[in-house]
């Protein structure tokens, strides 16, 4: 008969296995959205709006923890432990929105430079030409060399042209249902399935049939 510590030992194989193949399927519709979103009849239009928010990850989640041993119900939930050690990474998530265009990353933090750059920058590469960029009012978008609009959220929610300046803040209470079905994901997971949901939410609201879907993986495969 099995001991505990030899059953926990084959759970963590099957979980490390399961987790290895989410993840590589979720890089790989990653690496294959930009070539299905060349080929698929859209309009981008308007401003693009960013927002950034804090995200907390799981701290062993999908990891090899430390064997210092199981904190029981350390999760706070029934039925649930969590390994002894760091609580997890609170994270950055920050939106580009552009019309039906969504880009969201995970980052360590909140410059401008390293974390809030490169999705204005990869919004740009997908929308040609970026537009008009409207945030709120933190400081490090003060930075940027795009043309630039602050956007005082708590005043105005349409603007005069008829656009509604929170679109991008939306994506935040959407989004969270979809984490939540993953029960705690570690950094990197987190990272993946922010940016997973991004592009999905794009071709959802673009109209994209079922099969690009299934061409985001094929052409990563075969290109």
């Amino acid at each position: 008969m099995l001991s505990i510590n030899q059953i926990a030992q084959l759970f963590d194989s099957c979980y490390d296995t399961i987790h290895a193949q989410l993840r590589d399927g979720e890089a790989a519709f990653e690496r294959g959205f930009p070539l299905v979103w060349e080929r698929i009849q859209h309009t981008v239009e308007g401003p693009t709006q960013i927002d950034e928010t804090g995200s907390k990850c799981s701290g062993y989640k999908g990891q090899s923890p430390p064997r210092d041993g199981l904190s029981r119900g350390g999760s706070g939930e029934p039925g649930r432990s969590r390994w002894e050690g760091a609580p997890g990474d609170k994270l950055t998530l920050v939106a580009a929105s552009r019309d039906v265009l969504r880009v969201i990353s995970a980052e360590e933090g909140s410059k401008y430079d390293e974390n809030l750059g490169p999705v204005i920058e990869e919004a740009g590469d997908l929308s040609q030409p970026l537009g008009e960029i409207w945030t709120d009012e933190l400081p490090a978008y003060q930075q940027m060399n795009h043309e630039h609009r602050t956007v005082v959220h708590d005043d105005k929610y349409v603007s005069d042209e008829g656009v509604h300046t929170n679109q991008v803040e939306c994506l935040w209470s959407l989004i969270q249902p979809w984490l939540e079905k993953f029960r705690g994901l570690s950094k990197p997971g987190l990272e993946q399935s922010v940016r997973t949901y991004g592009f999905v939410r794009t071709l959802n609201l673009v109209g994209a049939p079922l099969h690009g879907l299934v061409d985001c993986f094929a052409l990563n495969v075969f290109h």
